[in-house]
């Protein structure tokens, strides 16, 4: 069973930082698309951010361009990183690290494989 896990949520205040970490099994960081999805309460899940196998592209929603960088995490054994700044109240949700073969699927919030998710707060 391929595992996933997300670490480094919290609390912060509007405007401040947090760092999501995720862990995975190697043969999927080599093999698939990875990304961050988020699903807020009443909301429907939506993409944040995907990153290809090949590290060479990346996807951001609207929501977070210019906020939110995705990344291959080299301090974190085979896994992803996003790095959230100038947080927003509208950026509360629960964070789940996702991965998939094809970037569409991400895109549209859809998964083979996801984590069990870490809840990020923003206070304003």
């Amino acid at each position: 069973q391929v595992k996933l896990v997300e670490s480094g949520g919290g609390s912060a205040q509007a405007g401040g930082s947090l760092r999501l970490s995720c862990a995975a099994d190697i043969w999927i960081v080599n093999s698939g698309d990875m990304g961050w999805l988020r699903q807020a309460p009443g909301k429907e899940r939506e993409f944040v951010a995907i990153i290809s196998v090949t590290s060479q592209n990346t996807w951001y929603a609207d929501s977070v361009k210019g906020r939110f960088t995705i990344a291959r995490d080299n301090n974190v054994k085979n896994g992803v990183y996003l790095e959230m700044n100038d947080l927003k109240s509208e950026d509360t949700a629960v964070y789940y690290c996702a991965a998939d073969y094809r970037e569409d699927r991400l895109i549209r919030g859809q998964y083979t494989y996801r984590g069990q998710g870490t809840q990020v707060t923003v206070s304003s």
